[in-house]
């Protein structure tokens, strides 16, 4: 059943179904820039690794249940996450990634730079000013789309700290963007 011609959502309709093609389909659409966004939060490749076979699992475990209130990345990425910060949870020998790590530490992957050059460059200018503890909690919170205790977990920091850098960040973006 599964090919080209098929959006996302009919490949889960399929996998809702046990097409295991399917299945196949959506992983080679997807499969590469979930890892690439996990490796940026993970350095231990095999961690990164069960995580992306988690998440495919768990897709399919879970096509029959997708409602399709949403875009399917979007879907799989929240799996992805959640995903990664359990086994974050279970291991404290899980190296943080160069996304969650002072930006002079690493090259800016090109996701982060097509988010510094967003269609307002205000927004964008705002965001490279930004200090590295403030730019990660905002990308966890907004951009992944975690909830604050999430954040803290993958930040292995306490819980509070996220908040109040989540709103200097937030205050820090209204006074650059006035």
């Amino acid at each position: 059943m599964a090919g080209c011609d098929l959006t996302d959502a009919d490949l889960i309709n399929a996998m809702a179904g046990r097409d295991e093609s399917a299945l196949r389909e959506l992983y080679d659409r997807h499969a590469t820039w979930i890892h690439a966004r996990l490796a940026r939060r993970c350095a231990d490749r095999d961690a990164v690794a069960e995580v992306l076979q988690d998440t495919f699992i768990a897709a399919w475990d879970g096509a029959s249940r997708f409602r399709g209130d949403g875009p399917v990345p979007a879907w799989l990425w929240g799996i992805a996450i959640r995903r990664l910060i359990s086994r974050l949870r279970r291991r404290n020998d899980v190296l943080l990634g160069p996304a969650l790590l002072d930006r002079d530490e690493y090259e800016i992957s090109a996701e982060e730079q097509v988010l510094l050059r967003l269609e307002n460059v205000d927004v964008g200018t705002a965001l490279a000013r930004m200090s590295p503890e403030l730019r990660v909690v905002l990308q966890l919170t907004v951009i992944d789309g975690l909830n604050t205790r999430e954040a803290a977990v993958l930040l292995d920091i306490p819980r509070g700290t996220v908040k109040s850098r989540l709103q200097r960040a937030r205050a820090t973006l209204r006074e650059e963007l006035a």
